[in-house]
């Protein structure tokens, strides 16, 4: 059985996985800030403590990074601090640790401004949307080095909106469910073809952007699909579907950035 620290556990990523993960074979540490009930492996600590983070990663096969600042209009402060600082804490001391595979969260607004029409594959020239989409783009190629000078397996998610149920129109193609959070995970977690990989995280969705087969390559086999909620979604818009090819892949973070600039 694999050991594996989830850092940010007590989210709400870090709930889906804390439900799921288990069930595959994986036994959890867990690190918040704040603390877990119930939990063997919690650890209370904070992912810019160095030496926290040294000791939580001793004897674990793997870390999976979801601590950090989450929202797209969090100031620059609290993301240079959470996000650029936090990644570099972990990844070092994952590294010291001898641990040999991270699974770093990342974000679908590190393209954010980009349009739909451009979605797919990661590419160069991203598009961040934010500070926060920034701080993912940071934390996306701290991987690459420590994949590249350090030999470890690093895969990246840009996760879409990760939520119960898809509950506006753009989530119908780039929702993540719960249990598809899980297997992505899991796959990144166990792969024997991980070197350095950026995928997309989201679903099997009927109107999905972004390419599955990077994260299909990795053994991802995403089984659910936002389409079955898109009667209830779409019903306030008279059942049509209101995104464009012109709207931005960040949805409401980019748009809000652009009418901050108009004003």
């Amino acid at each position: 059985m694999s050991v594996i620290l989830v850092t940010g556990a007590a989210g709400r990523i870090g709930r889906y996985l804390r439900a799921g993960l288990p069930g595959l074979g994986f036994e959890l540490r867990l690190l918040d800030r704040v603390p877990i009930a119930g939990h063997p492996e919690a650890i209370v600590a904070d992912v810019r403590d160095g030496d926290a983070l040294r000791a939580a990663c001793a004897g674990v096969d793997a870390v999976v990074h979801l601590a950090g600042a989450v929202r797209p209009d969090d100031p620059f402060d609290e993301v240079l601090s959470s996000n650029v600082e936090g990644a570099y804490q972990m990844f070092e001391a994952a590294r010291h640790a001898g641990v040999e595979r991270v699974v770093f969260a990342s974000s679908n607004h590190a393209n954010g401004f980009a349009p739909l029409s451009a979605a797919g594959a990661p590419v160069s020239g991203d598009r961040p949307d934010s500070y926060y989409g920034v701080s993912k783009i940071f934390g996306e190629a701290l991987g690459r080095l420590y994949a590249d000078r350090y030999e470890m397996r690093v895969a990246c998610l840009r996760i879409g909106s990760c939520f119960d149920t898809p509950s506006a129109p753009r989530m119908l193609g780039s929702w993540l469910s719960p249990g598809d959070a899980v297997r992505l995970v899991a796959a990144c977690l166990s792969s024997p073809d991980l070197g350095y990989a950026v995928v997309y995280g989201i679903s099997r969705n009927t109107r999905r952007w972004w390419d599955l087969g990077p994260a299909e390559a990795l053994g991802y086999a995403p089984q659910d699909d936002a389409e079955a909620y898109a009667p209830e979604v779409l019903a306030p818009f008279g059942g049509q579907d209101p995104t464009t090819p012109d709207d931005p892949q960040g949805g409401g973070a980019a748009w809000r950035a652009r009418d901050a600039v108009a004003r």
